[in-house]
Parts: C-alpha cells; structure tokens; sequence
C-alpha cells in the first residue's frame, strides 16, 4: 500500500464524507461519512431564536468536525497511512454563503453575534431573499444591465447578492462587521490552508462575477451602502483544478494529513461531480439528482438561455462555456410526501416486509401503465429554479379523484420531476445549445424505475456515473491535478472517471404515452408559472396568516 492517494471532501445539505482514491486510477479505498449535528436551521438557531419563513442556515463547526473526523476514519477505512496522501480537494453546496472577520472566523460565533440569524451562513435554500432578488432583477432589467442576459433574464435569491442585500435591509449591524462575504466552498479551503482564495465556479455561477462583479453604481441604485459588499468580495479568483495552497499546520492538525500537501481551489458540488461522471465534453449534460437536481453542462457556443442558473467561461473545465441549470425540489419532493404520512395499511405492509415507504410506493407504483393515475403534478414545492427562476411558486396536483391512491400521487410526483428536466433540455435545444447525451448522478439513482422513467420521459438513453460518491470523487480528480499526479482535469477526468454508457434506455410506446402527459404537464407549467400570479397569491394570503 505505497500507492500515492488523494481525499476528496463533499458536503452536502445534511453531511460530509471524505472518500480515500487512488491518483493512478481513481479507484476508491474508503470513505467516511459525518452527519452535521446541526443539520440545517430553519426554525430556531441553538440558542432558540426563531426563524422566519423560507430560512435554511447552518453553522460552521459542522463542517470544521466532517474534516476533524471523517478523514482519518476514511483512511482507516482504505488502510492507507497519512504520508501516501498527496493532495486534497473539496466541493460544497451553493450558494452556500457566510459573512466573516478579516481572519476568516464566522461571525456567527462572535459571542455578541450568537443570536443574530444574519451571522450565520446561508445555506442554498434559504430562500427568504426572494424579494430582494425580485428588486435585483427588476432594476438590472430596467437598466439593462450586460450580465443579467448571461443568466437567463434573472437571478436566483439563492446566489451570494440576494442573500447580501437581505442581510444590509435586515440587520445593517452585521453587513458592516463583515469583513469577507465568502462561499463555503471558499471558506473551507481556508480553513485547509490558511488563506483565503476564491475559485471561479461560484463567483461566475453565483457570485454574478462575468469578468468583474456589478457596478458600484447599480448596487447603490439597489440600496445606499451595497456597493460596500464589493470589497467584502474582492479576491484573484483560481480555475478549477489549481492549487489553493499547501496544507497548513493547522489544517494538519484538523486532519491528521500531513502538512504542505497540497489543497486544491474549491468547488461547487454538481459541477464537480462532471469529472468523476466523464461529462467533460460539449454537449454531455450532467443531471446530479438528489435533494434538488443540479444540471450541468459544457459547451463550445455561448448563448443566453431563459432561466438558467449561468454560463461562465471556464466554469467548469478550461477551454469551454460552462452551463448550469436547476430543479429546487426533487428528491425533496418525494421525501416531503412520505412525511404526510402513508395509510396505516401502507405503513404495516412496509414494516412487514421490511421495506422503506420509498420502496414499497415504488413497487406499486411501477405496476401501472402510463397515464393510468390521471395525474399531472408540477415540481414546485420548493420553487422553481430553471427556467421560471422563481422561488415564491409551489407545488400544483390535478386530477385527483375519490379513487385516487398513494401510489397515483407518488407516481405523479416522480414524473413531475422528468418532466421538469425534460422542459431544462427543450430549452437548451431551442436556444441552439445541442444537448447530445444525458448522464446521471447522485443518491437517486438508487431507484431504477426513477431511472427508466427519466429516460422514457426525455425519450434519451441515461448514463450514469459508476461510483456512489461522485462529488467526493471529483473532488479528489481536482486534489490530484492540483498536486501534480496529472496535468489537467481532461486527463484526469479520463483516467480517475467512472461512467457506464446507456445504462438506461427509453421504451417508445411509454414515451410515445409520456409525450401526452407532458404537453398537459407544458400546459400546466406556463399557466400556473407565467400567465397568473394565483399560486403568489396563495402564498401571500398564506404568509398574512402565519
């Protein structure tokens, strides 16, 4: 075991694993997992002050504790000894967002800061910035800001400036004391190497960054004093696979690896997992389906296409336009249901067979033929992130009846969610971007029916990455380029990469039958999404009674 080895470090909503690989060939020895023991806080902080509506915050020690224990437990687990580690590499949720000292410390643990909410990061649903990202898109339509069109007409109250502007009108006390605004893919590279550095995939994807950030003059049009979070951003910003730093005596200490090896520039979940998926080259799109689903794409045409997320040069790999697109909800939609509660009957049979209510609503729902429930849902429980770019909307069912089972809604929740990717596609095809293969990642590909429905609805074969840790796995490819093992993400891409070709291929009567649930599903989406502002409504007179 004198192999050299790379840890490649993923966090995620609810926790962190470090997976142990091999720089050769990318062949996985062990891994560790770590739940955050504060998850995410979206009713009260520790302390017990409440949170409003649509908050999602976490605290940093979390993350501090997933590198403290699940590194050394995944090199226990691979059996491999410190000093083989060459390199280690990191990707995070985004935006995910913190204001901190100079010094890099959260100010949510300042000890006069522990209670107020906006010390705390930002995790990437919080979504009680809405406003503010209305007013940001708003006036940079009407003063025809040039980066506005490069994210599709509007940008999301999920990115770094909603979530800053929020914290200026609210608390103004914080916005000042802040010195750095600063992704946590960023911070905890810091927290790694012991300095600060800035990687270009979050600040072009959700840092607004298209060769410089908005102008101090917009931002003070926005509201007096926001051109001062220009300075809070201010830092050269590292392409993907650069070297961060060495590993500091302190970022050492933290994980048990040996100091000076080298930490690589961090880096966003989704668009890390392109390497280990081999979804490296134009037209492959990368569909990382879990909680949300985060889409991914590179290409060799620029073009601005309605709600997406961004297109940013070199956001991905070097040398190519980087696309993002998103669904808000999908996994978490399908988990949300369970939570209402299944039938006392369903739950027996489950318990019985020694089954998850996952599994068995699966099982009755894949005994049905398309269309058979009468159902079309829209997946907009947690909003909609592409193409209405819209978090205020929420979930819609039609068609339900006396007869209506579980099974039916389930089913229907499952299909919302293709149809969901399959309106992202149509849009880059209409925009003349070609979408030429369809690779899948993440948890839910745990669920071959989910899979197979995925690819009869976008009427696509489906390949899927072949690890169980895809993030963590392009973590370590970008730890390896970054200590030299190889010399660019291409290559490594190649040799690290794990992917299995079609695993998944559409049946034409099925698609043929899906293509008339989905113009009621198209029908459905640019009525309740464009043509009326009844689910704002909705929400309002929700919000006026809460």
């Amino acid at each position: 075991m004198d192999q050299q080895v790379v840890i490649g470090v993923d966090y995620g909503t609810l926790s962190g694993r470090a997976v142990v690989v091999s720089a050769a060939d990318g062949a996985e020895l062990g891994s560790a997992v770590v739940e955050y023991p504060h998850g995410v806080l979206d009713r009260r902080l520790p302390s017990g002050v409440r949170l409003g509506h649509s908050w999602a915050l976490q605290v940093p020690q979390d993350w501090r504790e997933v590198l403290r224990r699940a590194v050394p437990a995944a090199l226990a687990a691979a059996g491999v000894r410190p000093e083989q580690v060459i390199g280690i590499g990191t990707d995070f949720t985004a935006c995910t967002v913190l204001p901190t000292t100079a010094d890099g410390t959260p100010l949510c643990e300042l000890d006069d800061l522990r209670d107020r909410p906006h010390a705390y990061p930002k995790l990437w649903k919080h979504h009680a910035a809405q406003p503010q990202a209305d007013r940001i898109n708003a006036l940079a339509a009407e003063r025809g800001e040039p980066w506005l069109p490069r994210y599709g007409g509007k940008i999301s109250s999920e990115w770094q400036f909603a979530k800053a502007l929020q914290v200026l009108e609210e608390d103004p006390e914080v916005f000042a004391r802040a010195d750095r605004w600063i992704e946590a893919a960023d911070w905890i590279v810091w927290q790694l190497c012991g300095q600060e550095t800035r990687n270009l995939c979050t600040a072009g994807y959700k840092g607004i960054h298209q060769g410089g950030y908005p102008s101090k003059e917009y931002l003070e049009a926005l509201h007096p004093g926001f051109s001062g979070l220009l300075a809070k951003l201010d830092h050269p910003l590292g392409a993907m696979g650069e070297r961060a730093g060495g590993l500091s005596a302190a970022g050492a200490a933290l994980t048990g690896l040996p100091e000076g090896i080298a930490v690589a520039i961090g880096n966003v979940d989704a668009h890390v997992t392109a390497v280990a998926a081999r979804a490296v080259e134009p037209g492959q799109m990368l569909a990382v389906m879990g909680t949300s689903t985060c889409h991914v794409m590179n290409s060799t045409v620029l073009a601005e296409i309605p709600g997406m997320c961004g297109v940013v040069e070199n956001g991905i790999v070097p040398g190519l336009w980087g696309y993002e697109a998103g669904q808000s909800g999908v996994g978490d939609i399908f988990a949300w249901f369970l939570r209402c509660g299944l039938p006392p009957e369903y739950a027996a049979e489950a318990r019985e067979r020694g089954i998850s209510g996952h599994e068995l609503l699966t099982e009755k729902a894949a005994r049905q033929q398309v269309g058979e429930h009468g159902l079309v849902a829209l997946d907009w429980h947690n909003g909609n992130r592409s193409v209405l770019v819209d978090h205020d909307l929420s979930g819609v069912l039609v068609g339900c009846t006396l007869q209506t089972a579980p099974e039916d809604i389930y089913r229907a929740l499952l299909e919302a969610t293709a149809f969901g990717t399959r309106t992202i596609i149509d849009a880059f095809q209409t925009a003349g971007v070609e979408v030429t293969e369809l690779i899948v990642a993440g948890g839910l590909l745990r669920s071959p029916f989910l899979m197979q429905l995925y690819a009869d609805v976008i009427r696509r074969p489906l390949s899927v990455i072949d690890s169980e840790q895809g993030p963590a796995l392009g973590a370590a490819i970008h730890a390896a380029v970054a200590a030299g093992a190889h010399p660019d993400v291409h290559t490594a891409s190649a040799v690290m990469g794990k992917v299995r070709k079609n695993a998944y291929v559409p049946d034409p009567r099925r698609a043929d039958a899906y293509d008339a649930l989905y113009a009621v599903y198209t029908e459905l989406h640019d009525h309740f999404g464009r043509d009326t502002d009844l689910l704002h409504r909705l929400r309002r007179i929700r919000d006026t009674g809460r």
